[in-house]
């Protein structure tokens, strides 16, 4: 795998000690290494909620710390990679549970802490395989949360077991909508429904990465127009719900495991589409539980086009015969596309 200059941003010595690896953590829920994209983040969610922002910076800093205590490797901890699951983790139980409860935070700090360790069991798992854990660990802990949650009396959720039922509803998006539901397709990957805050995650993005700020802006058309030609409803097309998980494998494909070039890009581009249409599938199988999708769909659809990717010669862009495998290493912290 290639590595551009940008990586020296995280290399130990350029390190700015426990709250540069906070915010990495909080930046590499986009594959971003940098502080600075962490930090613009941190004060969209501060914007938008600040119970929100808390529970994100105290997931990244419980998982940070936990990983330090327990003696992981700061090739992981340094760039970040153990703070996105966590900081995930914890802002799905404020969604899920309700931010204002006492309950929610223990469970929240508690949940932080079992996902480190389900981080360092996924690692160890597909690191056989050379692949990278994404973000499995968080969805495996919010699943479980989802579905266990209406059998415990002191927990309260917001979610109730249901069939799923065919889509209805007008299909048509007007073209403010259309403009929204664009920057909704980022702001809710971290469960925020305002477009607003999908325009300052974006400009957190840019700030890293061009490259990186153009394969989110592909990656959300991408799963607007194939949501709209499958005629999803216009209120779950403009929610972003839809499309958040074709901006992770946007990213993924297209920079940060696969180099940046025109064939990754269409590579990419069909590996959002899939991802759009593999999330109603997913939580149509975990609606009658209770469950939630999350951002398993790109979980599921980047593991997939990652191994096939080393079929195709023509994504190394290199030369070599094919994509090489993603070690431990490569599981985030060079999560950042070439050129940049």
């Amino acid at each position: 795998m290639r590595r551009s200059a940008w990586t020296r941003w995280w290399r130990p010595e350029h390190t700015w000690g426990f709250g540069a690896q906070v915010l990495r953590g909080l930046a590499q829920v986009l594959f971003l290494a940098s502080p600075w994209s962490g930090a613009v983040f941190l004060l969209t969610l501060c914007l938008a909620d600040w119970r929100y922002a808390g529970y994100a910076l105290g997931g990244a800093v419980l998982g940070t710390g936990t990983a330090r205590a327990l003696g992981v490797s700061r090739d992981r901890v340094d760039p970040g990679l153990e703070g996105f699951n966590s900081s995930l983790a914890a802002l799905c139980f404020a969604v899920v549970l309700g931010a204002d409860g006492l309950s929610t935070a223990l469970l929240a700090a508690a949940g932080c802490v079992v996902v480190t360790v389900l981080t360092a069991a996924v690692v160890r798992l597909l690191h056989v395989w050379g692949l990278p854990p994404l973000t499995l660990p968080y969805c495996l802990l919010a699943v479980a949360t989802t579905v266990a949650a209406p059998g415990f009396q002191r927990v309260r959720t917001d979610g109730v077991a249901a069939l799923p039922a065919a889509a209805s509803g007008p299909t048509a998006l007007p073209l403010q909508e259309l403009a929204a539901a664009f920057f909704r397709n980022v702001s809710q990957l971290f469960f925020l429904g305002q477009w607003q805050a999908g325009v300052l995650l974006l400009a957190g993005v840019f700030l890293a990465s061009r490259t990186a700020g153009l394969a989110a802006c592909a990656g959300s058309a991408t799963g607007i127009l194939t949501a709209w030609a499958l005629g999803a409803p216009a209120e779950r097309v403009a929610d972003g719900t839809l499309g958040c998980n074709a901006v992770l494998v946007a990213l993924a494909l297209c920079g940060v495991f696969l180099p940046a070039t025109p064939a990754t890009l269409l590579y990419a581009l069909l590996g959002a589409a899939t991802a759009t249409v593999l999330t109603p599938a997913l939580a149509a199988l975990l609606a009658p539980s209770g469950g939630r999708a999350f951002t398993l769909p790109f979980v599921l659809t980047t593991l997939g086009f990652l191994v096939a990717a080393r079929s195709f010669p023509r994504l190394a862009g290199d030369g070599h015969p094919g994509p090489a495998p993603i070690g431990r290493r490569t599981c985030r912290e060079s999560s950042v596309p070439a050129g940049r």
